[in-house]
């Protein structure tokens, strides 16, 4: 699957495949699209600079979007430290509900994690598990406290959405 890594035709095969999707994730976590856009960059040059090997596209796709994680993550903490997010901006890409996208960017960020891996990339609990690499118990448990969480909020706007 590798044998043209590095190569332009591959980097734009990646970068058009997998961007979207990786800006998502990154800003359900930084809520900011500077931010996140930073934080996808830094995942392709990693790529670029790691060429790690995959077993299939799935196997790329998890990895990418763990890397994103990370470094979303990693970059929350700094920006937490010395306050370099401004506000959040309410682009939130593939959402059209902005009371729902209000609802899960005011989540702690462990549970706007695993609700965005789960309802808007589509994975499953074990693979977020695995993408994480934290139990599958933990991940059940933050999906149940963010539900939860969304649906008193919706109730109370009156919007009941789960």
């Amino acid at each position: 699957m590798n044998s043209s890594f590095g190569t332009d035709e591959y980097i734009e095969k990646i970068v058009r495949t997998h961007s979207k999707r990786l800006l998502s994730a990154s800003y359900a976590i930084l809520k900011s699209v500077p931010s996140a856009e930073d934080a996808v960059q830094e995942v392709f040059i990693k790529l670029i600079t790691k060429q790690p090997r995959f077993n299939d596209a799935e196997h790329e796709k998890a990895w990418l979007l763990r890397v994103t994680v990370n470094i979303s993550l990693n970059m929350l903490k700094k920006a937490e430290k010395t306050d370099l997010l401004g506000e959040s901006e309410l682009i939130y890409i593939g959402s059209s509900d902005s009371l729902l996208l209000e609802s899960v960017l005011a989540l702690p960020v462990q549970y706007r994690t695993v609700i965005h891996l789960y309802y808007y990339e589509g994975y499953s609990i074990k693979e977020i598990s695995s993408i994480l690499r934290i139990p599958s118990a933990t991940v059940g448990t933050r999906l149940a406290r963010a539900r939860k969480i969304l649906k008193k909020e919706l109730e109370e706007e009156g919007d009941l959405w789960l």
